[in-house]
């Protein structure tokens, strides 16, 4: 204890206090996921679940836009027209964008109705879950919107392939290529 009248902690008191930090920054940690931070779960919860809303924005806006426009499709005169193997297939892209909305709206609602539960590591892994099923199926719906839209404009043999390749652009993009990544730095011996 400082018996100086000086206001400041005594050094060693200091000390005792960071390590008691520390002990219960490092309790319950996973050593094998180490990112060489220095946060608790907790502190490591607020931080995965900041940088997951930051992802879920990019993924709303996207599937929000692509899922209004195929709502007003239906009230055209050129779907009346349309045959109904092209039918069918909006109201498949059209249910695969609600799906994806409401996967990507769904750690929102998670969130709120779990919110000051104390169960916020718990909370960023489902709502982790619930992004990568609203990635997967705007995938889909992108896929299929792909298609419909080329089918109509086009009436051409050469569609399916089109679609094909540009589904493999995405699959590049968002799996391969960070999947490739991760892999590179697991074989270099880093988490």
């Amino acid at each position: 204890m400082n018996t100086s009248g000086d206001a400041r902690p005594d050094p060693v008191e200091h000390d005792a206090r960071a390590d008691g930090r520390n002990d219960r920054r490092n309790a319950g940690r996973n050593d094998d996921r180490d990112d060489g931070r220095d946060e608790s779960p907790e502190e490591r919860a607020d931080r995965q679940w900041q940088e997951l809303v930051q992802e879920i924005r990019v993924a709303q806006t996207g599937v929000q836009i692509l899922f209004g426009f195929l709502l007003t499709v239906a009230f055209t005169t050129v779907f009346q027209r349309l045959p109904q193997t092209d039918k069918t297939i909006y109201i498949v892209t059209v249910i695969l964008g609600s799906l994806a909305t409401g996967a990507l709206i769904g750690p929102v609602a998670f969130h709120r109705l779990v919110w000051g539960r104390r169960i916020k590591p718990e909370t960023v892994v489902w709502a982790s879950r619930l992004t990568f099923l609203g990635i997967l199926l705007l995938l889909a719906t992108l896929t299929t919107a792909l298609f419909l839209i080329l089918r109509v404009a086009t009436h051409n043999a050469v569609v399916p392939w089109l679609v094909a390749g540009v589904l493999l652009w995405y699959l590049l993009c968002w799996f391969a290529l960070p999947l490739w990544v991760r892999g590179r730095r697991r074989g270099a011996g880093r988490p």
